[in-house]
């Protein structure tokens, strides 16, 4: 726990959590025994490359995984493990405590049902002894309160535009007073301005509402503007976590240096070339022994490929999922 979080009540606990799909290559780890911590009221991003189990972590929140998929280890709202739900349980949890917007509103909207349509049904559902009128009276604040106009309720998802659409799906997120908004590359059809202006949204309604929201985006560079917190995932595993400071003044794993070193900054001249990163990421159905990373890293140390690390603090609250942070001296390799 980093020194800012200290003070703050935590809403989600993630324990030693792994999801396993079974496949005809053999079983494939998405997500590979990730333990961390949500604060109320806080920003949190979580990024890296593309495979890296962001958004299939993301969704095991709202328990979303495919009915093959197998979970083990605890994730703990406000004490209650979400894996031990039923489905009558499970319905509630979904958008009443935790939910979810979407890469891609024009394909998780509805394109035969009205802005109003949307919000009234999600809170009908969920409360379905709340009348019509009361509940669209709860849809005309909340959309006013997101900067679309009134007027927009009876309108389509074809009459909106990106940004505005995307508005709406965080209205869906918000209007039955969710704690957690998990936003999974919620940012990545719009343009600059849009984005700067989502951004901005983001803000206000944790200062505001004291909602948690956790950001999934392959964009380091866009969570900087916003987190708190920054959680780097690589194969799987969770390889950083540290507040923004921290990861971006003092990135601990290699794969972090990395990923901020191939991120363009106005310093760069036509003479200075990007940082690419060799190699690819691990096949997940075969994955290399030792640290996942140590084929690409240039740090890599004798132990890294004969036994896997731990997530440790450094420096205080900076988790890091690195031998070079570990005394290893004393383990002995196996």
């Amino acid at each position: 726990m980093t020194p800012a979080m200290q003070n703050k009540e935590v809403l989600m606990q993630v324990r030693d959590f792994s999801l396993l799909y079974k496949t005809r290559l053999g079983p494939l780890s998405a997500v590979d025994h990730v333990t961390f911590d949500l604060y109320k009221g806080e920003i949190i991003g979580l990024v890296g490359e593309s495979g890296c189990g962001k958004s299939t972590l993301g969704k095991a929140l709202l328990r979303m995984a495919p009915p093959q998929a197998e979970l083990t280890g605890q994730i703990l709202f406000q004490g209650e493990d979400i894996l031990q739900f039923d489905d009558r349980r499970l319905r509630d949890f979904r958008g009443r405590c935790v939910s979810m917007i979407f890469q891609d509103p024009m394909t998780s909207l509805n394109p035969v049902q009205r802005v109003d349509q949307h919000l009234v049904e999600a809170i009908q559902v969920h409360e379905p002894h709340t009348p019509a009128q009361a509940a669209l009276e709860r849809a005309r604040s909340l959309i006013g309160r997101l900067g679309i106009q009134e007027r927009r309720l009876r309108d389509y998802p074809h009459q909106l535009s990106g940004g505005m659409r995307q508005r709406v799906m965080i209205g869906l997120g918000l209007v039955l007073n969710a704690n957690l908004i998990i936003a999974d590359e919620a940012t990545t059809s719009l343009d600059v301005i849009v984005e700067a202006k989502l951004l901005d949204q983001f803000r206000e309604l944790r200062d505001e509402l004291g909602i948690t929201i956790l950001m999934i985006t392959h964009n380091i560079a866009l969570v900087a503007e916003v987190a708190d917190r920054i959680a780097v995932m690589y194969a799987g595993q969770m390889a950083e976590l540290g507040s923004v400071y921290e990861v971006f003044d003092a990135p601990r794993h290699p794969y972090t240096q990395g990923l901020l070193a191939s991120v363009p900054t106005i310093s760069l001249n036509e003479r200075t070339e990007l940082f690419k990163m060799g190699g690819e990421p691990p096949n997940l159905t075969h994955p290399p022994q030792g640290c996942r990373f140590h084929p690409r890293c240039s740090q890599a140390l004798p132990i890294c490929s004969q036994r896997e690390p731990e997530l440790r603090p450094v420096n205080g609250g900076q988790l890091v999922h690195c031998w070079l942070y570990q005394n290893h001296e004393s383990q002995g390799a196996s």
